[in-house]
């Protein structure tokens, strides 16, 4: 296998290859630096209009011609909005690759924003949004990222139904237009390609796409909110979620927080699991994750529980984070990495995954990484560096969130707020 390459075209394109020659199957992500946490705060939902909205119409083509033209090469796609990045990704065929590129440079470069269908998706986002009140797992997330990030970064890609009704065609045009250029824009491309097609194939498209300018690359602060919230909801189960600042994806320490949550969450095995669920019998549902924006990171906790075992539940997670430093084995720590490194070697190794950590890399990293240079820091985890990284992470300023009929009783600890400095080192 070739080394990805990495550079910047003339017109400020900045783009990666990763040549997988043995696969006929290409893959490639647009990535624009720019997301929910650039909407303007009256116009929340914003940024995902905008991108719902591309592909509706162009100045060459209507919605349902892009749509013929896509299938008519067999690519399979999908977009995506985040805090701080919207997403275009595309599977197809190395004799369809330049055509699938141009379709994309097409409703990027010059979509028409129909006004019928601006109207259609505002009115398909405030029914998600409805939606989404009946989901007490996905609106658990929405309210506990917006507790644990603050007013930029822990806005929810639907937006309000308030700011959803000010959203006018004008404004997805102009979001449009200050957010998506060259500058702006990261591309990754995996599979059978050779590096030199496709930096011709991105430059055809591509090139003259508004500035030049390199933008988005800030970090937007993490306003962390060291305190417990409850939510009152008619519900059989209590949803709790509880976070804590963790490390950042470039630092030094990531794979160590990786092992951790592989600890803590690595399937059946892991100890929420068999602990919280299997031998107390507390949980319907139960698990640990990370979430890395650039500049910072927050680790998770979160678990589905009867309102009478709220308090029970939420002592014994915080209690299972705790107990790792006293009575982690070689065999959890052993069977945690080679959970990470087999979930890498099968289902990251797919071709589309290729690409999206390609994308990864360039956005975090600044430069591709060898997949190999992430699993060996991973294998090299030893026991000591989980209790340190545990020592250097205490929970002792817990963001709690509980989503049901009754509150905590038993709070966490509530230090005086932690600055934006401390939490983004």
């Amino acid at each position: 296998m070739a080394d990805a390459v990495h550079t910047v075209l003339p017109s400020g394109l900045e783009y990666g290859v990763l040549p997988l020659p043995d696969r006929h199957l290409v893959a490639f992500q647009l990535r624009f630096l720019v997301g929910t946490a650039n909407e303007p705060a009256e116009h929340l939902g914003l940024a995902r209009l905008v991108e719902e909205t591309l592909d509706k119409g162009t100045q060459r083509y209507s919605g349902r011609e892009l749509a013929d033209a896509f299938d008519a090469i067999g690519a399979g796609r999908q977009s995506g909005t985040g805090r701080e990045t919207m997403t275009f990704t595309c599977s197809v065929l190395p004799e369809h690759l330049e055509r699938a590129i141009a379709l994309h440079a097409e409703f990027l470069r010059h979509p028409t924003f129909p006004d019928d269908a601006v109207s259609v998706n505002v009115q398909l986002a405030k029914q998600e949004l409805i939606a989404l009140d009946d989901d007490a797992h996905g609106l658990m997330e929405k309210l506990v990222s917006r507790q644990a990030y603050g007013s930029a970064l822990g806005r929810h890609p639907l937006g309000e139904h308030e700011t959803l009704d000010r959203i006018e065609r004008a404004h997805l045009e102009s979001f449009w237009k200050d957010g998506f250029h060259v500058g702006r824009m990261v591309a990754a491309i995996a599979g059978g390609v050779d590096a030199r097609h496709a930096a011709e194939v991105l430059a055809r498209h591509f090139d003259g796409f508004g500035s030049s300018r390199k933008a988005g690359r800030q970090q937007f602060p993490v306003e962390f909110s060291p305190d417990t919230r409850h939510y009152p909801k008619n519900l059989e189960q209590e949803q709790i979620a509880i976070c804590w600042p963790g490390v950042e994806a470039v630092h030094d320490d990531f794979p160590i927080q990786q092992v951790t949550l592989g600890i803590l969450s690595g399937g059946m095995s892991g100890r929420l699991f068999t602990e919280v669920r299997e031998k107390r019998g507390l949980v319907y549902w139960v698990g640990a994750w990370q979430e890395t924006p650039r500049g910072a990171g927050m680790m998770f906790m979160g678990a589905s529980t009867t309102p009478d075992r709220c308090d029970q539940t939420y002592t014994t997670l915080l209690r299972e984070v705790d107990r790792l430093a006293e009575d982690l084995t070689e065999d959890e720590l052993e069977r945690a990495i080679t959970g990470i490194v087999a979930n890498q070697e099968t289902r990251g190794d797919t071709t589309r995954s290729r690409c999206t950590e390609l994308a990864n890399d360039l956005f975090f990293f600044g430069r591709p990484v060898p997949m190999e240079e992430k699993l060996d820091k991973v294998r090299r985890v030893r026991i000591a560096d989980v209790r340190r990284y545990l020592e250097e992470h205490p929970r002792d300023r817990l963001c709690v969130a509980t989503l049901g009929p009754r509150p905590l009783t038993a709070h966490a600890p509530s230090p005086a707020r932690r600055s934006v400095e401390q939490v983004n080192r």
